[in-house]
């Protein structure tokens, strides 16, 4: 032990003064480097680790984080298309108003029955807003229907498509008279009592005629799809399609050009009106 301590006494001295062992010291250092690479490994690995670790977590965090600021945004994007969709409808209404001339007040579709037997919708405005039963409802296209039933805050309207209604109509073209019938379908109307040799063709617009008394003259209600020529029979079948948007309509317009009933009941006769 002492000789063993005393030799490396001696060679630290030779080394520090002479530089004998710095050969063979480079050699030992070749030689042990992958061994202290192979020693810091499982120290530099679990760094490794450690930081692949906390970065996944930082990146599920961010995505996560992203996912939710994605859906927010979807969402006010739906909501943004659903705002342009209703500003484009009620532009088109505001545009059919002034083309209308007539008074008018705006409703929504509160719910709408397309049952082949009863076609029938309710809308937001009721007596409170000046609504009558009899009152004729339009979209922005053409005819809808007219109220058939009023409460102080809804209406109910009964479809131009529903089996039991008819509409004194006429052909824009030529002022044919006929009277458009509800089928049931929501795409159909039938013109009735139109005899075989009457003017009318495929593409006849059909207004209202103001008779009645329900409807003012000149509103749009149906394009003739189909004319049929029955040889040895009185009359021809006629059919046309609604021009209004029947099952896409959010928004309606109630013409209140005609006087409700009991405005009417209240006016003076002719016979008052006149003078002596």
């Amino acid at each position: 032990m002492v000789a063993a301590v005393v030799f490396s006494l001696l060679l630290m001295v030779v080394d520090h003064r002479q530089h004998h062992l710095e050969s063979v010291r480079s050699v030992l250092s070749v030689v042990f480097s992958p061994l202290q690479h192979l020693a810091g490994l499982p120290v530099s690995a679990s760094h490794w680790l450690s930081e692949t670790f906390m970065s996944r977590r930082r990146l599920l965090q961010e995505n996560r984080e992203l996912q939710r600021i994605n859906l927010q945004l979807r969402g006010r994007q739906q909501k943004m298309e659903a705002l342009e969709a209703e500003n484009i409808r009620l532009r088109d209404l505001l545009d059919s108003s002034l083309k209308i001339g007539d008074q008018i007040l705006v409703a929504e579709l509160i719910a709408i029955d397309l049952d082949p037997y009863k076609q029938q919708a309710v809308i937001s405005r009721g007596s409170r807003s000046g609504v009558f039963e009899g009152q004729p409802v339009l979209d922005a296209d053409a005819v809808m229907g007219q109220i058939i039933h009023v409460t102080p805050f809804s209406s109910t309207v009964l479809m131009i498509t529903d089996p039991s209604h008819a509409l004194p109509v006429q052909v824009n073209r030529n002022g044919l008279r006929t009277i458009a019938m509800g089928t049931g379908r929501i795409d159909r109307l039938e013109l009735a009592n139109l005899p075989n040799n009457a003017d009318i063709r495929e593409g006849d617009l059909v207004v209202t005629s103001g008779l009645g008394g329900h409807f003012p003259p000149g509103y749009p209600v149906a394009k003739v799809t189909r004319v049929v020529r029955q040889p040895g029979q009185p009359f021809a079948r006629v059919l046309a399609e609604p021009s209004a948007n029947l099952e896409r309509a959010r928004e309606v317009l109630l013409v209140r050009t005609l006087m409700p009933p009991q405005h009417q009941e209240h006016e003076p006769g002719t016979t008052e009106a006149a003078g002596p």
